[in-house]
């Protein structure tokens, strides 16, 4: 405004410098114009067109200052949302950190069970192969030990059978039968 009023001054002095005349006569341009002016700066007051100009600027200005807080609302509301997502996001991530923790303890967990299982079942099967062993010894000690008596109970009696006769025999067999009743009772 106030350049255009600088404007206006510079315009209008060469306007002053050529006149001739009084400045208060109805031959002056410069008067006229003035007249003109200040009606027309009356009737506009008159319509009250700078109130209608300043209530429009009001009302820009309450609508530029209601946008404004409306903006500043969604700003705010998208903030707090963006901080809740984050939140989230973090919660999730701690969530699915733990779940990894706990999935590798359970694995760790499993393989250490599986393992001791393993070694409880090879040393079941270990055992049950000792047993297995010990048992086929046995077995075959017993085998031997009653294939060797037999074996010497059949040389025992071709040798008692060469060097006995039929007399030494009998009283062979009847001291025998005394000697098991002796022993049984």
């Amino acid at each position: 405004m106030k350049k255009l009023t600088l404007l206006a001054i510079l315009a209008a002095s060469p306007a002053f410098a050529a006149e001739e005349g009084p400045f208060f006569s109805l031959h002056n341009p410069n008067l006229i114009v003035l007249i003109s002016f200040l009606i027309f700066l009356g009737i506009l007051t008159y319509f009250k067109v700078p109130g209608m100009i300043g209530g429009m600027l009001d009302k820009r200005a309450d609508q530029i200052r209601k946008d404004l807080d409306e903006a500043r609302a969604l700003r705010e509301e998208a903030q707090t949302i963006l901080a809740s997502y984050e939140r989230k996001q973090k919660e999730v991530q701690a969530q699915a950190e733990r779940i990894v923790a706990t999935a590798k303890a359970e694995a760790e967990a499993a393989a250490e069970q599986a393992k001791a299982d393993l070694e409880a079942s090879i040393a079941r099967r270990l055992a049950a192969a000792d047993e297995q062993i010990e048992s086929a010894e046995k077995s075959a000690l017993r085998e031997v030990r009653d294939r060797a008596v037999a074996v010497a109970v059949a040389a025992a009696g071709d040798v008692m059978a060469k060097q006995l006769a039929k007399e030494g025999a009998d009283t062979l067999i009847d001291s025998s039968i005394k000697e098991v009743e002796t022993r049984l009772h």
